[in-house]
């Protein structure tokens, strides 16, 4: 009681669930009043509208400001325009002037988008990124927010990247010209095809099924471990089951590939797979600071270096209006090529001839995807950055590091890389709807606001948001208050804590800040138990596994969550078993070398994703025993077993 199940939480953001568990205030009046203004909307959109707008407005102040709106793209994983353009489009639909947009406007704005006549830059992109006002305005009858451009793109792409699949053959090509992507992808096949396509060995392909005509319930089984593994690789998967999916839900659908494909095309614009990044530094900037960019940052300075190393004045800030006359285009891919890349569009005044001619310089490159001529003159942001993601994979262009140079970058990637724990936890708070996205743990949790945010989702209520600084941007003393302050929670909480202040939390100390999440994650599985049963703990736990292992007639244990014998992932596997008949045990190796101990690993985190656990660890943290990731493997095994 009084805890979101664990299966539930993905599907809300943490603004909605500090709400759910936090006394009405005088908003609620104001929030039914602005409604009654518009009879033209039933409850139930009211409701999703409003759902929607807590999305947006993370500080939980009425009105959603730039830095909100700021933070809500950047999740999303679209391009994000320059501050500057946001308040922009805030201004363009802030009737009273305040600079933000509070409930009254918002609802103003999904009238218009209600009646297809929205036309604002604010209105379409809140609708690009809400899969809640998705529904809502498609169910209407309004225009729909499917983008044509894109569902050609990622069916081109698809075609393309999975034709010598052995998994797809039959299935492919999709005609790109109609909507047969939408049952195309309802089996969950090819989504689990170009999950591995993205981040290659993420799906154990021996746990999809694929023979023979598959029923619903094959097809679901398929579609929950691609969405868990998705959410696995940095997808955030909200408001999108395996039903969507079946039910052909065009706009979910295009927004789950575009997740995937993004992250196979951001997975090596980093410096550990691509050093050569060490020259995009700028003046008075050291590593650190280059690590904290984000891809599309990335991809955007390395696009400003070639335009500045071939003297070219302009610079680009977006990858939607700043590339619409194809002129950085020309120049970037000349820059990058020059035997092979003429000028000659700029001497072309048509700008869709323009860019057709810069799209003939990228064949020769073998890098012309996922644009045409008319995405590039639009100024499709998604498209766009996809194109440069590509070129970048294709020819960065960069000068190869000296050996001094080389050093020092390893010296500052052993020091920084984190672990495989800080990745875990990175995707965990991911998955819970918590804004603003975590990239990097250490330096994304320092002003105290995402730990709150968390603590609050894990035990809802504990956090009293009078006391916590809100308002960005923050001095380094508002960061210690609120990080102060989640120290005194977690003590709260029962946690270890013990040397634990929050200025180290805000100076990012590694140990300290991942001592303090870890309790968190553990904390979050074992409230997601105890409300499914009552009062577990991790005792109970190892006895529930063991007793539902020996019910199955296996004879495999766990002794602790340091079991050595866990390595082979044999218990795992017959403890999945046991909830459902799901292994083929013909498939499964003794594990006694290290290879043959990981592909069991593998296959068992792939049944564990279809059984419908949502989990974060790698193949190497089962075989390397890690007692923290297999507590959270045991927790999420336990919660489906439960809920089946």
């Amino acid at each position: 009681p009084g805890v979101t199940p664990f299966y539930l939480l993905s599907s809300f953001s943490s603004e909605t669930a500090i709400a759910m568990h936090r006394s009405l205030s005088s908003k609620s009046a104001d929030y039914q009043t602005a409604a009654k203004a518009h009879p033209e909307f039933h409850k139930e959109q009211i409701e999703a509208f409003h759902e929607a707008f807590k999305g947006f407005d993370t500080d939980n102040d009425g009105a959603i400001s730039v830095n909100e709106l700021e933070a809500a793209l950047t999740k999303a994983g679209v391009n994000v325009p320059p501050k500057a353009a946001l308040q922009k489009m805030i201004d363009e639909v802030d009737t009273d002037k305040s600079g933000q947009v509070d409930w009254p406007e918002f609802l103003q704005i999904m009238s218009s988008l209600l009646s297809g006549k929205d036309a604002t830059a604010f209105g379409q992109h809140v609708k690009a990124v809400s899969s809640g006002i998705q529904k809502t305005v498609s169910a209407s009858g309004a225009t729909h927010s499917m983008s044509e451009e894109e569902k050609v793109s990622f069916v081109e792409h698809i075609n393309s990247s999975l034709a010598n699949n052995p998994f797809c053959k039959g299935r492919l090509p999709i005609n790109p010209a109609n909507h047969d992507l939408f049952n195309a992808v309802g089996d969950g096949i090819i989504l689990c095809a170009l999950i591995n396509h993205s981040v290659p060995e993420t799906i154990d392909m021996r746990a999809v099924n694929t023979k023979g005509k598959l029923n619903t319930f094959m097809s679901t089984e398929n579609l929950n471990l691609a969405i868990n593994s998705a959410k696995a690789i940095g997808c955030t998967v909200v408001n999108v089951g395996a039903q969507d999916i079946i039910g052909a839900s065009n706009h979910l659908i295009l927004g789950l590939l575009w997740q995937i494909i993004r992250q196979g095309l951001v997975a090596n614009v980093s410096l550990s797979n691509h050093p050569e990044l060490f020259r995009l530094l700028e003046a008075g900037e050291e590593l650190g600071d280059l690590s904290k960019l984000t891809p599309e940052q990335m991809l955007l300075r390395w696009f400003n270096y070639h335009l500045k190393a071939a003297g070219h004045p302009r610079r680009v800030s977006n990858f939607s209006n700043d590339i619409k006359d194809s002129e950085c285009y020309t120049v970037l891919l000349h820059q990058l090529a020059p035997s092979k890349c003429d000028t000659s569009a700029l001497r072309e005044s048509d700008l869709t001839k323009r860019a057709a001619k810069v799209l003939e310089n990228a064949s020769k490159l073998d890098a012309n995807r996922f644009v045409k001529p008319a995405d590039i003159v639009a100024g499709n942001p998604k498209l766009n950055f996809a194109f440069v993601a590509n070129l970048f994979n294709l020819h960065p262009g960069l000068e190869p590091l000296t050996e001094a140079e080389k050093s020092k970058l390893d010296e500052w990637l052993f020091a920084s890389e984190g672990s495989r724990e800080a990745r875990a936890f990175c995707l965990w708070i991911n998955s819970l709807g918590v804004e603003p996205f975590v990239n990097n743990l250490f330096e994304d949790l320092r002003d105290g606001i995402v730990i709150l945010k968390v603590m609050d989702i894990v035990q809802p209520g504990v956090v009293d948001w009078s006391k916590v600084n809100l308002k960005a941007p923050l001095n380094k003393f508002k960061k210690v208050e609120n990080c102060n302050y989640a120290v005194v929670l977690g003590k709260q909480m029962k946690f270890s804590l013990v040397g634990v202040g929050g200025s180290d939390l805000v100076d990012g100390n590694q140990t300290l800040t991942l001592a303090l999440v870890w309790q968190l994650m553990r904390a979050h599985v074992l409230a997601i138990l105890n409300s499914l049963g009552s009062n577990v703990d991790e005792a109970k736990m190892i006895k529930w596994a063991n007793d539902k292992v020996a019910a199955s007639g296996k004879s495999t244990s766990l002794s602790s969550f340091k079991d050595s014998s866990l390595r082979t992932s044999h218990f795992f596997l017959d403890l999945l078993n046991a909830i459902r008949n799901s292994v083929d045990y013909s498939l499964v190796t003794a594990g006694e070398s290290d290879a043959d101990a990981l592909q069991n690993a593998k296959y068992a985190l792939s049944i564990a994703r279809k059984l419908g656990c949502t989990i974060f660890l790698l193949p190497e943290d089962i075989v390397e025993v890690k007692p923290k990731m297999i507590l959270t493997l045991v927790g999420s095994i336990m919660s489906v077993g439960l809920r089946s």
